[in-house]
């Protein structure tokens, strides 16, 4: 089988593509043929030394769908199954979706009732997940009003599609103008232009999805409603600390929390996929390359001026 080794931080250039003997199911580890993973610009931080915690040489990858190869003694899964991996230590902790076979763990497969193409499917673990379970924190009900700052990152399309489906009024925030006809044709009702770090709106909403992160936490909770949620999910901004930080002046009756997707819910994920096939619910995929293009891959997903939408790899 091929998978793609990192034995030590780098470019591109160290992403090496080598052939290894198809791993063996144990008692509690699967093997699975893994068809389709979307990519991460985070991903390449961890190429390139970002992450301490990520030892090397490693297979990375903390997310992909597939199907079982061989279960181990104690699986209740069938061959071909399909199912999907995220997170859970995958890629980071042991070998993860970069590879044609991966030996996991049981405790952190979900099988998926879903009959779409590998790509399609590719299409929805981390990032809907992400933006589902954002959701969920946020405490919203049908007709009530969310904004979502970031509204062209993967997570942000999602969590707009996932919302409209709920009956929420789903406000989308870009940076460009151009982008905002493309918000409104996935259903937003409005878009915000982000400028500066200040949205262009004097507005406030019953929750809020950010994935910007602590710079511009303090514009964003003057944006939620009294009562509200403030849920964020990102850091596209790169910075951790909220600065000049005042819980009078900032939170006033407001709720803060944070997702993450770590601890993944098998509940969470079937009442996801639910409402992905009863809704025909995706968003755009920018580009798809195949296993020995991952170099490819990855340079193209930190290009500022690509395509908006998913970068999935495919293994066959």
């Amino acid at each position: 089988m091929k998978a793609v080794v990192i034995s030590h931080t780098g470019g591109p250039e160290v992403l090496e593509i080598v052939d290894r003997p198809i791993p063996e199911a144990t008692d509690d580890q699967t093997v699975i043929h893994i068809k389709a993973f979307a990519v991460h610009r985070y991903e390449v931080l961890t190429r390139e030394g970002g992450s301490p915690s990520v030892k090397f040489p490693r297979v990375i990858g903390v997310e992909g769908v597939g199907e079982v190869y061989q279960p181990s003694k104690n699986s209740k899964l069938a061959k071909g199954q399909r199912v999907l991996i995220v997170n859970g230590g995958f890629g980071r902790e042991f070998d993860g979706s970069e590879q044609q076979y991966a030996l996991v763990p049981d405790e952190i497969i979900r099988p998926v009732d879903y009959d779409g193409s590998w790509v399609e499917f590719a299409n929805y673990p981390e990032t809907f997940y992400t933006a589902f379970g954002a959701l969920k924190t946020t405490k919203l009900q049908a007709g009530q009003t969310l904004l979502v700052r970031g509204g062209t990152t993967g997570v942000g399309m999602a969590a707009l599609v996932l919302a409209n489906a709920l009956g929420i009024k789903v406000t989308s925030t870009t940076r460009r103008e151009e982008r905002r006809q493309m918000l409104l044709d996935m259903g937003a009702t409005d878009v915000v232009i982000d400028k500066d770090g200040k949205l262009q709106t004097d507005k406030t909403y019953d929750g809020f999805l950010d994935m910007v992160g602590a710079p511009v936490i303090s514009d964003s909770l003057a944006h939620v409603t009294r009562g509200g949620y403030y849920t964020t999910v990102g850091l596209l901004s790169g910075k951790w600390i909220w600065e000049n930080f005042d819980p009078f002046e900032n939170i006033g009756g407001k709720y803060i929390t944070a997702f993450d997707g770590v601890d993944i819910s098998n509940e969470i994920i079937t009442e996801m996929f639910d409402l992905i096939k009863d809704n025909n619910l995706t968003i755009p995929i920018s580009k798809v390359f195949k296993l020995d293009e991952i170099r490819e891959a990855q340079e193209y997903i930190m290009q500022h001026d690509r395509p908006i939408g998913q970068v999935i790899v495919t293994t066959d």
